[in-house]
């Protein structure tokens, strides 16, 4: 996915704050409309598809959960909740519901960039439906495989390395996008979505110990740190079209 050709529609019924990140986006280079109302969203959505829906709870009319919610269930969709609700249980909701991002206003530009961009990354590939439960990294020297069934990375030669399930979710993020490089600050916003703060050590550790239990085993991770850039995973993706098999 090209992504600054992401499209991105804004659920928000305050004119001021619905212009401004109109304006935030549309500056980002997202093509982006905008609406004050879930009845609007969908009427409008007809004419114009996207990518991701940024969508405000306390909405006249039908409320933004219930838009979280439907578009879950149509799947296919990016789903961020910009939203003063900023309590364990509106968010707790929101993100069964389906929502992929709980961001409070007065929302932080620098951080909804951040988000875009990793969501837009993660949605990769995913247009097609139903992602395939093992991803397999089509590198002739490294074929990896992520076993979802198994929560386990498998290496070339076949050897399991059990993940825990911090290690699970940082590796089936960058597996989705391999070759992508990530910043700790990117890793940190979609590993930790309901911290308070910014700890990237929280992601050095995740690292650190998935690297020691790689090396116990004898496997050399394809994980790189790019300096003064971030992390990848190294090799072309690849979905399976098989479901994972009992090895």
């Amino acid at each position: 996915m090209n992504l600054p050709r992401l499209r991105l529609a804004l659920i928000e019924d305050n004119e001021d704050l619905r212009d401004e990140l109109l304006f935030f986006l549309r500056h980002r280079g997202y093509s982006a409309w905008g609406v004050a109302s879930a009845e609007a969203f969908w009427k409008e959505l007809h004419r114009n598809p996207v990518d991701i829906v940024l969508v405000d709870l306390g909405l006249p009319g039908e409320d933004g959960f219930s838009v979280v919610q439907y578009l879950h269930s149509m799947g296919n969709y990016g789903v961020i909740i910009l939203t003063a609700r900023g309590g364990e249980q509106e968010r707790l909701r929101g993100l069964n519901l389906g929502a992929d991002l709980f961001l409070v206003k007065p929302v932080n530009l620098a951080r909804l960039g951040t988000a875009l961009r990793t969501l837009g990354l993660r949605l990769d590939g995913g247009e097609g439906g139903q992602q395939s439960d093992r991803i397999r990294l089509d590198d002739p020297r490294e074929q990896w495989q992520l076993d979802v069934g198994g929560v386990c990375l498998m290496s070339p030669s076949d050897k399991r390395l059990a993940l825990s399930p911090q290690e699970f979710e940082l590796l089936k993020i960058l597996v989705h996008s391999a070759n992508q490089v990530f910043s700790k600050e990117a890793l940190h916003d979609l590993l930790f979505e309901y911290a308070d703060a910014t700890e990237l050590h929280r992601v050095d550790v995740i690292l650190s110990r998935l690297r020691s239990k790689a090396r116990a085993q004898g496997m050399s991770l394809p994980i790189r740190s790019v300096f003064g850039k971030g992390i990848v995973f190294t090799g072309a993706v690849q979905k399976s079209s098989d479901t994972p098999a009992s090895r």
